[in-house]
């Protein structure tokens, strides 16, 4: 498996919160630019709900299906199980993209219902 790792400081009003974003590939190699363009996806879920803790995006191109990705998103935030998103296409950007969107849906909605 190729991994890359990035940890992001934020400094919330209670104090410096550290934050840790892992790309991790399985039958695939992460590029500088695959890691880089999940990164800067995956910070985007940071602004809908300060309490997450870890986001991990795993890119994988599933064996006997060629021209084909998954990506699946692991957002880990405070007081709730992990939220979980999926994408499947042929393209790996497109895919982190729409996976992406789906854990800030998930995320945003878990806000909302905190609210009321």
């Amino acid at each position: 498996m190729a991994r890359g790792n990035a940890l992001l400081f934020r400094k919330p009003l209670s104090g410096i919160q550290i934050m840790r974003i892992d790309v991790v590939g399985k039958h695939i190699d992460i590029t500088p630019a695959i890691l880089e363009y999940a990164q800067k996806k995956a910070d985007k879920l940071t602004k809908f709900f300060d309490g997450t803790q870890q986001i991990r995006v795993l890119v994988e191109s599933p064996q006997g299906k060629k021209g084909e990705i998954h990506v699946e998103v692991v957002v880990d935030v405070e007081k709730h199980q992990d939220f979980i998103a999926n994408a499947t296409g042929p393209d790996l950007y497109a895919a982190i993209d729409t996976a992406v969107d789906k854990a800030a849906r998930q995320v945003r909605d878990f806000k909302e219902k905190l609210k009321t």
